[in-house]
């Protein structure tokens, strides 16, 4: 674009969010004055249609070739913008946003005349930038139209059915055994009471029956490579020492086998036999040898016969997987509090935790349904539940784990509404939660159950127990410093829920962040809330944020929406922010390569010299290769040294 550069300049009040600290106006007419600017207007929502419709009507009446756009944050409406100019003829790329919400009006609420100076400095500056921008073109590239999810809870299990419907090919990579998760550890659901493995199960079952879908379980991601629309995915198939293809889950060789160890579906309260599935429901239904425990007595190996599923010589099997996208469903774990010693975890026989609990009152349980002591075998007759044990604590977790205060009603309503008076039901909380659709009504339910709520401080609560009859003691303070003790048969605690142990190795692998709490980072979390920064990789369910079943199902359904617009392409366009080498400065140093966070720098031999090349669909144009490049051999678009300088200048001047 080589003729006179023509700005428009378009000054939104964004309601009062701006224009309730900056004169906009004021700034408007300070547009006016600066070079090349030929139009400048104000706009109570220029995003709104009307207000797009203005920028059209204003780039064709005054033959503009430059568009600044004074507003909000361009990671919320660059995008709007560029869509806007691209539909009267213009590049999208000349086109520059001034962020005078967030960096003026939003930082200087107190102070209208600083945030007017500061907003005019905003401007000037992008005004220098956009004087000097020329059109860029897209790059374009094909697409594998597959999918990868990894992690098989429900919010997998809804994305993967998802996909598969829309006429994808999926893959579904599961660590464990079984895909289903923590639901199909549930006895029930609140706030309905449904039966979780009745509402879960099925759809496991379809998801192994539907032809688009591809089940790895007992599986590990080892390497990850390529960018949208052309992943490469290595897998790591670990041995069963039963032949999938063989097995026809019928249980024989279960039966006859003479070991039995710890059964980690059951929190370790059951036992299962060396080889088992962990579950009765377990899909797939493929059994596995646990070698730690096997004798290689060959029970299993006799009875199994003419089917000859047994293979004691299974090696782990590596497969590389070609897709287009990835969706991260890897769930979340529990926080076992051993090192709460105030709660007695692990030295007091009666007192548990939630999801043990769970286990215990499931009818497909360790004890059949039977809620019983492990002191004693007996029924407790009182129970507490102690709420936030590890969640909400500066020491632990700081954050809630959103689900606890509705599984503590789940499991009292269901004890009160089974046992009614013959056991009292006490709820220790500071707070309770309770705030979608159903979840109040719940609550309510609960009360007119007969169950007691005693609120208290998080801090100064504990558990002490009578050593002759196993019986506990809770203490605790009300808010009102008075002490409060509990007598009780069995305690219950509402343990955090925390990110899976191995998130950060698997968010290493796929280039994407990590907070500081372990969960993954969206992108955007009020308008891309699945979208990852790395184009390609989305993020369903408890992975990036702790939530309950529904909300999982929903963002499930959501990520697998946002693969579908890539996967139902046969090519992927993405925008042209890619470095650039000039291979007639280029000395081949290398330091661009080691600087690169997303390995979108090669290092290719000629007959010459070694020289840089960039890998376009992996570079994410953030520049770091170009500004670590001793001889400028590398330019960023958008962001070339002249458009640098240039804004540099202008923040140097003095506001008019």
């Amino acid at each position: 674009m080589s003729e006179e550069p023509r700005v428009g300049v378009f000054v939104c009040h964004c309601g009062l969010n701006i224009a309730g600290v900056i004169d906009v106006e004021e700034v408007t007419e300070y547009a006016k004055t600066l070079p090349n600017v030929v139009l400048a207007v104000h706009n109570r929502y220029i995003c709104t249609a009307p207000g797009q419709a203005e920028i059209r009507t204003a780039i064709k009446e005054h033959k503009l070739n430059r568009v600044v756009v004074a507003a909000c944050s361009p990671r919320l409406h660059e995008s709007t913008f560029r869509r806007c100019i691209t539909e009267i003829g213009l590049n999208p790329y000349v086109l520059e946003m001034a962020n005078i919400r967030e960096f003026s009006s939003w930082c200087h609420l107190s102070t209208p005349r600083e945030a007017t100076n500061e907003a005019k400095k905003i401007v000037k500056i992008a005004v220098a930038k956009a004087r000097l921008l020329q059109a860029l073109e897209t790059i374009e590239f094909p697409v594998t139209n597959k999918a990868l999810i990894i992690g098989g809870g429900i919010a997998g299990i809804s994305a993967a059915l998802d996909l598969a419907d829309m006429g994808f090919k999926v893959y579904l990579v599961e660590k464990s055994e079984s895909i289903g998760g923590h639901m199909a550890q549930l006895d029930k659901t609140f706030p309905t009471l449904d039966c979780s493995i009745c509402i879960e199960g099925p759809k496991m079952v379809d998801v192994s029956r539907h032809p688009n879908i591809e089940i790895i379980s007992y599986a590990n991601i080892l390497h990850v490579e390529g960018f949208v629309g052309n992943f490469r995915v290595k897998v790591r198939k670990n041995p069963r020492y039963v032949i999938a293809d063989n097995c026809t889950g019928c249980g024989e060789c279960r039966d006859v086998c003479p070991i039995e160890f710890p059964n980690k579906w059951d929190l370790n309260m059951g036992v299962r036999k060396a080889i088992s599935l962990p579950f009765d429901q377990a899909v797939p239904l493929v059994y596995t040898i646990n070698m730690d425990h096997c004798i290689e007595c060959y029970k299993c190996v006799d009875v199994c016969g003419a089917r000859q599923a047994i293979n004691f010589d299974q090696q782990p099997e590596e497969i590389e997987l070609n897709v287009g996208a990835i969706i991260v469903a890897i769930g979340f774990e529990s926080y076992l509090p051993y090192t709460d010693h105030q709660y007695g975890y692990g030295k007091y026989d009666n007192v548990i935790t939630a999801l043990e609990f769970e286990r215990l009152i499931l009818a497909a349980g360790p004890t059949s349904g039977k809620v019983i002591r492990a002191s004693d075998g007996e029924k407790p007759h009182s129970i507490v539940f102690i709420q936030c044990v590890g969640s909400r604590d500066v020491n632990k977790y700081e954050y809630c784990s959103g689900f606890c205060c509705m599984y503590t009603l789940k499991h009292a309503v269901m004890l009160k509404e089974k046992y009614k008076d013959d056991i009292q039901i006490y709820i220790i909380y500071t707070d309770m939660r309770s705030d979608f659709k159903g979840y109040e009504e719940f609550y309510n339910r609960a009360q007119k159950a007969g169950v007691h709520f005693v609120r208290v401080k998080l801090e100064n609560r504990s558990v002490t127990e009578d050593p002759g009859t196993k019986n506990l003691i809770v203490h605790a303070e009300t808010e009102g410093d008075q002490p409060v003790e509990i007598a009780a048969e069995m305690v219950v605690l509402a343990n955090a829920a925390i990110p899976v142990q191995d998130a950060a190795d698997l968010a290493k692998l796929l280039n994407i962040p990590i907070e500081t709490d372990g969960f993954f980072v969206e992108c955007q979390p009020k308008i891309r809330p699945s979208d990852t920064d790395i184009p390609g990789i989305f993020l369903a369910g408890a992975c990036l944020g702790l939530k309950d079943i529904p909300y999982s199902v929903a963002q499930g359904s959501g990520a697998a929406a946002q693969a579908s617009t890539i996967l139902s392409r046969s090519t992927w366009i993405i925008e042209p922010f890619i470095a650039k080498v000039d291979e007639g400065i280029c000395s081949g140093c290398k330091i661009c390569k080691s600087v690169c966070d997303y390995n979108a720098v090669q290092i290719e031999k000629t007959h010459e010299k070694e020289l840089a090349k960039v890998i376009d669909g992996l570079c994410r144009g953030c520049g770091t290769c170009s500004a670590a490049c001793p001889t400028g051999a590398i330019t960023m678009p958008l962001y070339t040294d002249a458009q640098v300088i240039a804004q540099v200048r202008a923040a140097l001047e003095e506001v008019m």
